[in-house]
């Protein structure tokens, strides 16, 4: 294990300084703070099949798997073509010989067996050149309908022991899809795995609709629809996809919502009086508190993680800046304070960073910041790069990319928090507005 973590070292030797911390006691961990440029060789065969029917979700199951590490950047994998061993026992000895010779310095084995509509993996993690097992061998059980979420699960589990990070795979996305041409734009909430399979859609294209966010459980979203004539907060139960108006106030516009960590309460913008301020809103009783009172246009609030403070845009500065204050309202600090102007921050769920959209120049960036302002890095540059969303464990960035010309058509991106690993998100229309769900239980 420990010679498996070390190749791990070396190929992040060209991280950033500070990129890679080792724990002082206890077993050697690896932090990746930062991208990999060596990406780490790993190689998975077909699963095997432990019963009949079992054949193709095997091998279904291998590719997801496959695809999940490869696409993060921190891994590649060694080609089929490459493999000098077929793996046809999952119990069987490993052939470490095989694959030390093709240079796969993680082996990853499983089987798959089916029962009915049941579905059950196995699977192992071997560090290659120290001949050892990644911790226990693990099993999922489920639904072969649901044959996709296992393979993520199994991903998550060898990405964890590897990096030590917890996972991102085996989660959603909701996010606005479009279609049609742009002076006739029809937008729709869909629902996606992280990879942009799986793609359902949780209302028509009656309305406009904007900006969804996922509740802590992930089971609700709200966003703001333009069904009235002007923009209402909505709340969607994602399973029965039946929706309410959240908005206090019929005739009032409020829109840019976001659930608190806790679920309870939300906060979002309203209009009133030609002043469009932060509030906020207990769910059960729809008790209403506001939260700014400046002479201003104050948005897209955004929790941290334990619930105590919210960052927000707001251009009492004379340009769009981010603002902290306390989750109760009162006095705000600004933490921007580079050229250009600032917008949709984002609180990451480990707390230490901020992401958001800077326009500067001409150019839209996607950035982070920490949370006092400090140490600001721009991870994108674009035409229109907009509304950045987290991977649930903080390490990948989502984000709104779109083209410029006639056609103007939206385009779902991810990047790593280092700037690496840039990449679209296949998704069957145009795509804008994403929100990551958390883990899915």
């Amino acid at each position: 294990m420990r010679q498996f973590l070390a190749g791990l070292l070396i190929g992040a030797a060209a991280l950033l300084p500070a990129g890679v911390a080792m724990a002082q006691d206890g077993p050697l961990r690896i932090e990746i703070t930062d991208g990999v440029i060596e990406p780490l060789p790993f190689a998975v065969p077909d699963f095997v099949a432990e019963t009949g029917t079992a054949g193709e979700l095997s091998a279904q199951i291998a590719r997801v798997v496959a695809a999940d590490l490869a696409g993060t950047g921190l891994f590649r994998e060694v080609p089929a073509s490459a493999h000098i061993s077929r793996v046809t026992d999952f119990d069987a000895p490993v052939q470490y010989a095989d694959w030390k010779a093709i240079n796969a310095q993680a082996l990853i084995t499983g089987g798959v067996s089916v029962n009915g509509n049941r579905l059950t993996v196995r699977f192992s993690g071997y560090d290659v050149f120290s001949e050892d097992m990644l911790g226990e061998g693990l099993q999922f059980s489920g639904t072969t309908e649901g044959w996709r979420r296992m393979a993520h699960k199994v991903s998550d589990a060898i990405y964890s022991r590897i990096t030590g990070e917890s996972g991102y795979f085996d989660s959603r996305v909701v996010f606005v899809s479009e279609s049609g041409p742009k002076n006739d734009r029809r937008k729709r909430l869909a629902i996606m795995d992280y990879d942009g399979a799986n793609v359902q859609y949780l209302t028509n294209s009656s309305a406009i609709v904007l900006a969804p966010r996922f509740s802590p459980t992930g089971d609700q979203v709200l966003y703001t629809s333009y069904e009235s004539g002007f923009p209402q907060v909505h709340v969607l139960d994602v399973a029965r996809v039946q929706r309410r108006i959240l908005s206090p106030d019929d005739g009032i516009m409020s829109f840019a919502p976001r659930f608190a960590p806790d679920g309870k309460t939300v906060v979002f913008s309203q209009s009133r009086g030609g002043n469009t301020d932060i509030y906020r809103m207990d769910i059960a009783s729809g008790n209403l508190s506001r939260l700014t009172s400046a002479p201003s246009i104050e948005t897209a609030p955004s929790f941290s993680p334990d619930g105590s403070q919210i960052v927000f845009e707001s251009d009492r500065s004379g340009s769009q800046q981010l603002y902290v204050m306390a989750a109760t309202g009162g006095e705000a600090r600004r933490i921007s304070f580079g050229n250009g102007r600032y917008g949709t921050p984002v609180w990451s769920p480990r707390g230490d960073l901020v992401a958001f959209t800077k326009q500067n120049r001409g150019r839209f960036h996607i950035g982070v910041m920490r949370t006092d302002g400090s140490e600001e890095r721009l991870l994108t540059s674009s035409f229109l790069d907009e509304g950045p969303t987290w991977a649930p464990n903080g390490r990948v960035i989502m984000f709104t990319r779109e083209t410029q010309g006639a056609s103007g058509r939206a385009t779902l991106y991810s990047v790593d928090i280092s700037g690496r690993n840039l990449k679209p998100v296949r998704t069957p229309d145009g795509a804008s507005d994403p929100a990551w769900s958390p883990l899915q239980n």
